[in-house]
């Protein structure tokens, strides 16, 4: 109830020991802490905290415009709720290495458990979409080392994306995962890989644990997790997939209200209330608040 039992160095302990196992760590998207909720309640691995689904649910494009205090509250909001590991999406670091290194320990204290930080120019963009521009590695390696001075807790992962495949290319690309990796990332994200020969030759030249992004409409092929493990991906994202389903119910039941003048005939396509409050464990809060309140005055 109220908030996970594990303390956030346990849900880091517990990240690093599953990106040590020999299966995949599989991590969807959610956008708020019922959803993390339902994720836990599914079986995955861990919550992933997308800075884009942030920025969306804020009502914003996802071109650096959300900053530390409402990533980090929703990041914390999420974590609160689930026994799993929260990693977060940090896009630049908000700022420059100073910002970066702060951005690293107040996510530390807010309870996540992995963060990234990427190599574009701010203001940034979709890692999917066409236009990019990155930075030089050489300021990108500077943020890596302020995030790992930054860093107190040495579980806490550090994921360092690289947005240089449709920049420089796919060589460059692993160029630039390898220093990365040597000034202190933990995880390469390499993002926008196309299909299984990128992520084979990834996982052979990147001396890193790699993160595959399966970002619906993007430029990546939706592999399967079994498939992108074969390949020697160790972590797979499902960044906005919770977003897009709710997003399209909620879009078809507002349509379905506005031509009906009712929802009487979507009720079997909701969530029940039986199974909200199996979810939200309404029980437990109801027995913890029986054993407090049983006196008369």
């Amino acid at each position: 109830m109220l908030f996970s039992k594990l303390s956030a160095q346990e849900k880091r302990r517990d990240l690093r020991k599953k990106l040590g196992a020999d299966e995949i760590v599989r991590v969807p998207g959610a956008f708020s802490p019922l959803v993390a909720m339902e994720i836990e309640r599914q079986g995955f691995d861990a919550i992933y905290v997308s800075g884009a689904v942030v920025a969306a649910d804020l009502g914003l494009p996802d071109i650096g415009l959300t900053t530390l205090t409402e990533v980090s509250t929703r990041a914390e909001q999420i974590a609160r709720v689930t026994d799993l590991p929260t990693i977060v999406d940090c896009d630049t670091g908000f700022g420059e290495p100073m910002s970066v290194a702060r951005t690293v320990r107040v996510m530390e204290e807010r309870g996540v458990a992995g963060l990234h930080l990427e190599d574009q120019v701010n203001p940034k963009r979709c890692g999917h979409l066409d236009g990019k521009a990155v930075v030089s590695a050489d300021d990108m390696i500077q943020k890596i080392k302020a995030a790992v001075d930054g860093r107190r807790d040495e579980d806490l992962l550090l994921i360092a994306r690289t947005d240089a495949l449709a920049v420089e290319g796919l060589d460059a690309m692993i160029e630039r995962a390898n220093v990365y990796a040597e000034a202190g990332a933990d995880v390469i994200f390499a993002e926008a890989l196309k299909g299984r020969a990128d992520w084979e030759r990834a996982s052979r030249e990147i001396a890193a644990p790699l993160l595959a992004n399966m970002t619906e409409f993007g430029k990546s092929d939706l592999l399967p997790a079994q498939t992108l493990q074969e390949l020697g991906v160790s972590i797979v994202i499902y960044p906005v997939t919770t977003l897009r389903i709710a997003m399209k119910a909620t879009q078809d039941a507002l349509r379905h209200i506005a031509e009906s003048g009712t929802q009487s005939r979507i009720v079997e396509d909701m969530q029940s209330r039986a199974d909200l409050y199996d979810l939200l464990r309404y029980e437990d809060y109801n027995r913890f608040d029986q054993a407090l309140f049983n006196f008369r005055l």
